[in-house]
């Protein structure tokens, strides 16, 4: 009997393929005897190279390799010699909509995510907003297994033990975590101005935490070139302070770090999904975007989701539309002290 085997396609930004984490995880244990690939770019693969026995990643540069239709034709054709049995297209864009539409003329089981694009609209709209909760993408991810006929309930913890990864591929580079010392994730960017807090607004909450907790160390995450400037100055005048992004050399040992935070506070970006798949509460920033968007966070509370209440807000899913006030209220006019409040209610719990 011919085993079934799934292709999962999902090729976006970090945040994104992240989500798909806990609903490909709770997938594997509740079907193992279930093949499942996961199908995106590159960076995804230490997220699924060990996930489950049943579980393998494939990677595929839609920019280089497998640029533009004949690209696209060159990847179905390695995608059939795989004998999949079903494909779950977890992007809707108009490159997987093309290898979507060529296993529909091959006769393939193809469902693909419902984005709800019209209540999105509705949610960020200037005139007529209607503030509600859209569905998560997690619960977007798992309908489309589930009109595959693979229903799952979603029950995935952490990618790591209960008691957080093993610190020994790192100690050298970071140090070991001391009984008394508590470990603050500090990733202050994002892609878009609409989602970052303000630097010098966020190194204000950086000196509170460690004038609250003078052992504490501060874990900074980031990349590139201006973000990295940021985070070599903020170590220079902060000893508590430790560019860990640049001590590192793999986001597998980012991630490691992450699992042995007592708290990171993030941006609605990929950092806050990764810290959330690592089993990490999280503090989360909203300016531009929204929870109620569906990207929260996996596990997390939206108790702890810093925002205010502005009648524009949100104004954008994705927090990359310029300002329609141009003075970014929505992140200028919180309070670094709410920050560093929310962040001492997360450390005594």
């Amino acid at each position: 009997m011919k085993t079934d085997h799934l292709l999962i396609m999902r090729f976006s930004a970090m945040g994104d393929v992240a989500m798909l984490v806990p609903v490909v995880s709770s997938l594997a244990k509740q079907y193992p005897d279930l093949r499942i690939t996961v199908l995106s770019r590159p960076f995804a693969r230490p997220f699924f190279d060990e996930l489950a026995p049943n579980v393998g990643f494939m990677e595929a540069d839609l920019k280089g390799e497998y640029h533009g239709v004949s690209g696209l034709n060159a990847l179905y054709r390695r995608l059939v010699a795989k004998n999949f049995t079903a494909i779950a297209d977890m992007h809707n864009i108009l490159r997987s909509s093309y290898l979507r539409m060529r296993f529909n003329l091959a006769r393939y089981r193809v469902e693909h995510i419902n984005k709800h694009r019209r209540e999105r609209r509705q949610l960020i709209s200037a005139k007529d907003k209607v503030l509600q909760q859209l569905p998560t993408s997690f619960e977007n991810y798992a309908d489309v297994l589930a009109r595959l006929g693979y229903p799952i309930t979603l029950d995935f913890e952490s990618m790591f033990p209960p008691t957080g990864a093993n610190l020994r591929p790192v100690i050298d580079s970071i140090g070991e975590k001391k009984m008394f010392q508590q470990w603050i994730g500090i990733a202050p960017f994002a892609a878009h101005k609409g989602k970052i807090y303000p630097v010098e607004k966020m190194e204000m909450v950086i000196a509170e935490i460690i004038r609250r907790h003078p052992s504490c160390r501060i874990m900074l995450f980031g990349g590139g070139q201006n973000e990295m400037e940021v985070l070599n100055d903020w170590c220079n005048r902060y000893k508590n302070c430790l560019n860990v992004s640049a001590l590192l050399g793999s986001l597998q040992q980012e991630m490691i770090v992450m699992s042995q935070l007592d708290t990171m506070v993030s941006m609605d970006s990929a950092n806050m999904h990764l810290a959330s798949i690592c089993g990490t509460r999280v503090v989360s920033i909203w300016g531009a975007t929204h929870p109620y968007a569906g990207f929260m966070g996996w596990n997390q509370s939206t108790d702890d989701a810093v925002q205010i209440d502005l009648p524009c807000r949100p104004c954008s899913i994705y927090g990359n539309r310029p300002c329609m006030r141009g003075d970014y209220a929505c992140l200028n006019n919180i309070d670094p002290i709410t920050i560093a409040d929310r962040v001492e209610v997360a450390l005594k719990h």
